[in-house]
């Protein structure tokens, strides 16, 4: 069986399952698996889902019907696989469907896989309640997405490591990257503690729980060895962080630890929830050397009336006081968020006031999502629903909106002193980066004009003489 133990592991959706996919690579490794690139022949092909919308479920499918029609073995794992568990074995009998509990031993699983051992797929259940409600009460009880519980929970105390694998210092996470590039995702909690009525996510990847900062710190030194300059914090609720552990200003205090890693460049962090960024984070995010000002908020909507029912904090006026505090402690900072549209109830003048905050609020980046019943949610429920022709309108008409603010935002920086963080060598003295307020793959980029030669991972001071959308050209 050794030689056929090829295994090529597709990711899909947030830079979270990046981090789980890059966990799996590596447990698959320390058990004896040969890693194949996406898209070379393998005999498995592990998809790892995503489950948080309908498009992305569908595109999960896809994929995983893909795989099966290669002619390889498939399994899928992730937040589909993990939402749906027996349902989706039924609907979809090309793959086995395998749990977060699976991931500990996930090079067992695949050799059943591979042996065509079919095990019962799981029946899906509320991961919530797999732990205390009390934050402070669940490190020592914690479950991870490998499924131990205990101190040690989602740890490998395994010492003889394939090349590239991290690391061989004690029981910890091990970790194989995938992908190469300057900058990499880092866990810093898992699961989340909210109940905003449209999101099931909570449901199934369970409440939430910290990484201690000595963990981070190791994995955050791991990733500079290998390359990487930025460290993209995420989580389900990075303004959280800590909460478990007894500090709910632990952020503030690991953020200079984490820029102060050797190698490391810049430091990110994604995910902060409006009601949960206090002064003392604006501070830490506006004034740390080598922590960008980077202000990723999850807003979902101005109109105070949606947002109570969506069970969210704020509306336009509160929501339009934070961003002057942000940019009243640094008025370069980039900010971005995400809004739905097509809520259950939502009229013309809740609409007004999404329009009015996007036009004072001069966001750097904005994305704009159609609202969907998302199964055993509350808001599934609500009466008031919104035709799905009329979503899609809303849709358009403010994804428009969007981007005029974008492009006024990005010409705004025309003239700005900016670092740009190189990414690609793209010839004749152009080379592609990001500027601070861009995070990759979802703010655009810096094209970056030099006459000197440069390098992916250099830092580079460059003043914006162009804008196009939210693309910056800048000379250095």
């Amino acid at each position: 069986m050794s030689s056929s133990r090829t295994v090529s592991l597709i990711t899909l959706g947030c830079a979270r399952n990046e981090v789980d996919s890059e966990e799996l690579a590596a447990r698959l490794s320390a058990g004896g698996w040969t890693l194949r690139g996406e898209g070379e022949d393998a005999a498995v092909v592990l998809v790892n889902t995503c489950g948080f919308i309908q498009a992305a479920k569908q595109e999960s499918i896809e994929e995983l019907l893909a795989a099966a029609d290669s002619g390889a073995k498939v399994a899928a794992v992730g937040c589909l696989a993990e939402r749906y568990g027996a349902e989706l074995a039924v609907e979809l009998p090309e793959a086995q469907v395998l749990s977060f509990d699976d991931y500990a031993d996930i090079a067992a699983r695949l050799d059943d896989v591979l042996a065509g051992k079919r095990r019962p797929a799981h029946v899906a259940r509320d991961r919530r309640a797999l732990l205390p409600v009390s934050p402070v009460e669940r490190q020592l009880g914690s479950l991870s997405p490998g499924g131990r519980a205990g101190a040690d929970a989602d740890r490998t105390d395994l010492t003889d490591l394939p090349p590239g694998v991290a690391p061989a210092s004690g029981p910890r996470v091990i970790r194989r990257r995938l992908s190469g590039g300057v900058t990499a995702p880092l866990k810093i909690a898992s699961g989340c503690d909210r109940r905003c009525s449209f999101c099931a996510i909570p449901a199934f990847r369970g409440a939430f729980v910290s990484r201690r900062p000595p963990e981070l710190l190791a994995e955050a030194g791991w990733l500079a060895t290998q390359g990487v300059r930025e460290l993209l914090l995420v989580s389900e609720n990075s303004t959280s962080y800590g909460k478990d552990l007894g500090d709910l200003r632990l952020l503030e205090t690991v953020l200079p630890e984490l820029a102060a890693v050797a190698g490391i460049a810049w430091v990110r962090v994604s995910y902060l929830q409006p009601a949960e960024v206090r002064p003392g984070l604006i501070g830490a995010l506006t004034s740390t050397p080598g922590v960008v000002p980077y202000f990723d908020l999850s807003f979902q909507h101005a109109s105070g009336p949606v947002l109570r029912a969506m069970r969210r904090f704020g509306d336009r006026a509160r929501f339009g006081e934070l961003v002057d505090r942000v940019r009243q402690a640094c008025p370069e900072a980039g900010i971005r968020s995400n809004f739905i549209v097509g809520f259950p109830g939502e009229t013309a003048a809740d609409l007004r006031e999404l329009e009015l905050f996007l036009g004072s609020a001069r966001l750097d980046a904005i994305g704009i999502f159609g609202y969907s019943d998302e199964d055993r949610t509350e808001a599934a429920g609500f009466g008031g629903k919104v035709d799905e022709d009329e979503i899609a309108r809303r849709v358009a008409e403010f994804a428009d909106i969007a981007d005029e603010v974008m492009a006024q935002r990005a010409a705004d920086r025309v003239g700005e002193t900016v670092e740009v963080l190189v990414e690609e060598v793209l010839g004749d003295g152009r080379f592609e980066g990001r500027a601070p307020h861009q995070a990759p793959d979802v703010d655009g980029s810096t094209t970056l004009l030099a006459d000197r030669p440069l390098a992916a991972g250099d830092l580079v001071t460059a003043r914006v003489v162009e804008s196009a959308g939210a693309d910056l050209v800048a000379r250095a």
